[in-house]
């Protein structure tokens, strides 16, 4: 069902319908949208039911509703028009309190957050709205947390709202932490609910300020103990000068490109292969003068069960291990025959695993003439593929530029 179809059915029936939280304030600040819509609605389970088939239930700490729509999902919160959201569909921050009206395309602002809102759109958001200047620093910039919301979904939320929204190096993660500290326990997220936390930090301007967040939380070990792993394992400060597999895995984020609002797809497959990249670190065994001999190869193995586990789609599983086990290749893409790279060079996916070695280089400070010359290279081999008289079993001859 299309994206549109959803909430001219809601509105055609006679029920409220509101984007809110997330995708109002996308909606609102002319962001990317995330491939989930959050909505509310006074239509019930039984109304949503008749109006669209195939409706599915992710769990109350979720939504009470879910649709496919295209190449995300829509999630479902009802409510009572007249008495608003329940406390399980309480918003978590006071940020996320914003709605927009699906009929007129209104803003409603309950908890007149316009002044922090306006000047997130405007710019980096650095103050205190409240006291009308700049937070202390272990303050973060938006307001409250609701102090009937579970620890789980602030913490969730708030990672997202950090990589969404946030533009600081050094988010106030020490005192959002203290706050959450005080806040009930709940239910921990199940699967869906960590694939789409996963799937919108990794499609933000920056994963790296919201996963930081969630290690120091507990939440990586917890829930992703394959990604907790990667802090243990330190690198050569001569190779790697900012920090252990963990620090240089968030840095790689810092380097992609900005991503196109009409393939959030695509922003995702390179997004997870440089999360997982050196997955396979942590495992990997010294052999001579290499400290981590057949990392990438066991990398795709990690990615495989963790993203099996999260229940992410085959073909992108499919992808993000190609890219895993040959993200080493393109640095000696110069000095390898064809006969051993073609396969490689020839998939749809190798222009990505060119970004991910460019990502994966930028992020230890070193200088990109090894990337330029693999591009070079790779160049000469889509050149050489165009030629109607070339012979393939002689090979091709590279050269550096």
């Amino acid at each position: 069902m299309e994206y549109e179809t959803i909430g001219e059915t809601l509105v055609s029936a006679g029920y409220f319908l509101s984007l809110r939280g997330f995708s109002a304030l996308d909606r609102y600040l002319d962001h990317r949208p995330l491939p989930f819509v959050w909505v509310e609605t006074d239509a019930d389970i039984p109304a949503l039911a008749r109006l669209f088939e195939g409706l599915r239930f992710p769990g109350v700490n979720l939504a009470d509703g879910a649709i496919e729509a295209g190449e995300g999902s829509w999630f479902f919160h009802c409510i009572d028009r007249d008495e608003g959201p329940s406390e399980a569909g309480h918003p978590s921050y006071e940020l996320l309190s914003l709605t927009q009206d699906w009929p007129s395309g209104r803003f409603r602002d309950p908890c007149g957050l316009y002044p922090l809102i306006r000047k997130l759109r405007d710019g980096p958001a650095c103050f205190h709205p409240a006291a009308g200047g700049t937070p202390k620093p272990e303050e973060p910039w938006w307001t409250g947390i609701y102090p009937q919301t579970g620890r789980y979904r602030a913490l969730m939320d708030g990672a997202l709202i950090l990589a969404r929204y946030e533009s600081s190096s050094r988010p106030a993660i020490g005192g959002l932490l203290q706050n959450l500290a005080d806040l009930p326990r709940d239910q921990g997220p199940g699967t869906e609910g960590q694939r789409v936390l996963l799937t919108s930090l990794l499609m933000s301007p920056h994963p790296e300020l919201g996963l930081e967040l969630l290690k120091a939380a507990g939440f990586v070990e917890e829930f992703w103990p394959e990604l907790a792993l990667l802090d243990d394992v330190d690198h050569s400060k001569e190779y790697h000068p900012e920090g252990n597999v963990w620090n240089h895995t968030l840095e790689t984020f810092r380097y992609r490109k900005a991503a196109s609002r009409k393939q959030p797809e695509g922003d995702l497959r390179l997004s997870l292969g440089l999360l997982l990249h050196d997955a396979g670190k942590p495992l990997a065994a010294s052999s001579g003068s290499r400290r981590f001999d057949g990392h990438a190869e066991l990398g795709a193995r990690v990615a495989r069960r963790f993203l099996d586990r999260l229940q992410f789609d085959p073909s992108l599983i499919d992808d993000i291990c190609y890219l895993v086990r040959n993200h080493m290749l393109p640095a000696a893409l110069p000095r390898l025959p064809l006969a051993r790279t073609r396969e490689i060079l020839e998939s749809p996916l190798f222009p990505t695993l060119m970004e991910l070695y460019r990502c994966d280089e930028s992020s230890s400070f070193k200088v990109l003439d090894g990337y330029y010359a693999s591009s070079a290279a790779y160049r000469a081999y889509l050149k050489h593929r165009r030629n109607p008289y070339r012979n393939d079993e002689s090979g091709l001859k590279r050269s550096r530029p």
